[in-house]
């Protein structure tokens, strides 16, 4: 029995320290989205001030094709797209969002 006790134990140490390696990842990735979130917000700017529309299909395409390149499974690629359709589907609604939020400035 004991050894059965500092087998579990092991395991839940072991647990632990997945959870605080994705627990940093997770502070790694909501930073980078807040950055990724802000550079859209420029994007939006820009867009606005040469009249393009926030829904852009071929460029939402590249992002999807550049982030799938990078995984190693079919397994990895699905969860991946999945994920970034959400991403980039956030990242539009924020857009829509930040372009309506703006206060129209006569002197651009």
């Amino acid at each position: 029995m004991p050894n059965r006790t500092v087998n579990q134990d092991n395991h839940w140490h072991e647990l632990e320290e997945w959870r605080k390696k994705i627990d940093a990842i997770d502070h790694k990735l909501s930073s980078l989205l807040c950055e990724r979130l802000n550079c859209a917000q420029n994007i939006s700017s820009l867009k606005q001030r040469i009249g393009e529309n926030v829904l852009q299909p071929a460029r939402e395409k590249e992002v999807l094709e550049n982030v799938l390149n990078q995984a190693d499974s079919e397994l990895k690629a699905g969860a991946l797209e999945k994920i970034y359709k959400c991403i980039i589907e956030e990242t539009r609604l924020f857009q829509h969002e930040w372009k309506n939020g703006q206060q129209p400035i006569s002197s651009r």
